[in-house]
């Protein structure tokens, strides 16, 4: 997802671009971020940059867009980022379109966060009253005057970006008064809406996230590894027991036969001595029946 958020001084956009980036593993922006890398490492444009500020001056819009290439080419904004503090005219955003349509990418989302300008007023003198009684230093560019002449710059120099990404069908508005939970799951609903997909992972686009997943995943893992090892096992006993029972049955339909040959061959037997002993009797007897016939003649 390629994003860019819009509101006023105070509404909120950098609580909901951090969140979006740990959700999304997307990569966050800031102009004034790259500027320094820029210079820092040495680069053309950050060289030319570096010039620029040295004499006190403002880095054009061109030298921004070309430190903006350069970054949105690094692998780790190849899923998407969040630009952060630009574009803040109208000229930018043009110069931003004409960007990604060289490098043939396309901005998925503009979020304006819509505030009561008034009511963001009340919560910095409220903040600044309660900082003066604690004794807390206060911020120089945290105060009602400072943000009422941010408020006057974004009004005429940014806020025309809302009607410029309305015509080209980019914007979404979100009431940015609501509490910060509630803007986060408004803002999730309308990524969503326009084809937003988190990472399986959701390692939250950071190391850490990435190890508490994996710790999460780890127990889920041996337990699966747990229940295929038991299922295989369930299965083997119920196999050795099918075998156990087919051998059984074999065995007791062998001795039902094997007893039954051995009553019928004992019945044999014993009929066959009976009968003999019977014709031993009987002969016996006629024997003695002739005897005694011939001693009475």
């Amino acid at each position: 997802m390629r994003i860019i958020l819009l509101g006023p001084p105070g509404s909120g956009k950098g609580t909901q671009a951090q969140l979006l980036v740990e959700r999304y593993g997307i990569v966050q922006l800031s102009t004034g971020e790259m500027l320094r890398a820029a210079v820092a490492a040495g680069t053309p444009v950050g060289l030319k940059a570096k010039e620029i500020m040295a004499s006190g001056g403002l880095v054009p819009d061109d030298v921004v867009v070309g430190i903006i290439s350069d970054r949105i080419d690094q692998p780790d904004a190849k899923n998407g980022f969040i630009l952060d503090g630009f574009p803040r005219t109208v000229p930018q955003a043009e110069a931003l379109d004409e960007l990604l349509r060289q490098k043939h990418l396309k901005l998925d989302a503009v979020i304006e966060l819509r505030v009561n300008e008034s009511a963001l007023l009340s919560r910095v003198e409220t903040r600044v009253a309660q900082m003066r009684e604690r004794g807390e230093e206060v911020r120089l560019d945290d105060t009602p005057e400072v943000l009422t002449k941010r408020l006057a710059s974004y009004r005429s120099q940014t806020e025309p970006l809302i009607h410029y990404y309305s015509e080209r069908r980019k914007l979404s508005t979100i009431d940015g008064m609501m509490a910060i939970d509630e803007v986060t799951r408004a803002v999730h609903r309308q990524l969503l809406a326009l084809g937003a997909v988190e990472p399986k992972t959701h390692g939250k686009g950071t190391a850490k996230g990435t190890s508490k997943s994996a710790a999460k995943a780890a127990p889920a893992k041996k337990g699966a590894a747990k229940a295929k090892t038991a299922k295989r096992a369930a299965k083997t006993a119920k196999k050795t027991a099918k075998s156990a029972k087919k051998a059984a049955k074999k065995a007791a339909k062998g001795a039902k036969k094997a007893v039954k040959k051995t009553a019928k061959k004992t019945v044999k037997k014993a009929a066959k001595k009976t009968a003999k002993k019977a014709v031993k009797k009987g002969a016996k007897k006629a024997a003695k029946k002739v005897t005694k016939k011939r001693a009475k003649r």
